[in-house]
C-alpha cells in the first residue's frame, strides 16, 4: 500500500478475498494446504485467462493476466525440474509394476499424492503417458 503499487495491491486483496471466502466455506481457519490450493486455482485461473485472451487477440489483457499470475507464483512452493519429476515417475512405475498405458492410473494416483502441489497434473500424465509403453 505504502508502495503505491496498485497492481500488487489489487492482486492480493483478489487473494486475501478469496482466502476469506474459502475460509468461510470450510467453517474453519485454513491449514496451509487449504490455503497454497487457493492460490494454485488462482494461479490456474489466470493461465486459462492468458490463453483465452490470447486466442481473442488482447495481448494488453494477457499481459496484465501474466504479472498478476507471477505474483500469486511468488507464494507458492517452487515447482519440481522435468528430470526431477521424470525420476520420480520411473521410480514409481517401478514400484507399481505398471507396464503399459493401461496401468496410468496407478501410476497417476501414486504420483499426485507424491507431488501434489509442487507439479501440475498435466505435466505428471505427459510424461507419465511418454515412460509407459
Amino acid at each position: 500500500m505504502k508502495a503505491r503499487d496498485a497492481e500488487k495491491l489489487s492482486t492480493l486483496r483478489m487473494l486475501q478475498s478469496a482466502l476469506k471466502y474459502q475460509q468461510i466455506d470450510a467453517g474453519h481457519e485454513l491449514s496451509d494446504d487449504e490455503a497454497l490450493a487457493v492460490i494454485r486455482k488462482g494461479v490456474k485461473q489466470r493461465q486459462d485467462s492468458i490463453e483465452q485472451y490470447e486466442k481473442g487477440n488482447r495481448p494488453e489483457l494477457a499481459a496484465k493476466e501474466r504479472s498478476e499470475m507471477t505474483m500469486l507464483q511468488a507464494y507458492l512452493p517452487p515447482e519440481l525440474s522435468e528430470a526431477e519429476i521424470e525420476d520420480g515417475v520411473k521410480e514409481i512405475i517401478a514400484s507399481t509394476g505398471a507396464a503399459s498405458k493401461k496401468d496410468m492410473g496407478k501410476v497417476m494416483k501414486e504420483a499426485t499424492a507424491r507431488y501434489k502441489g509442487r507439479v501440475d497434473g498435466k505435466k505428471i500424465q505427459e510424461i507419465a503417458s511418454r515412460l509407459l509403453p
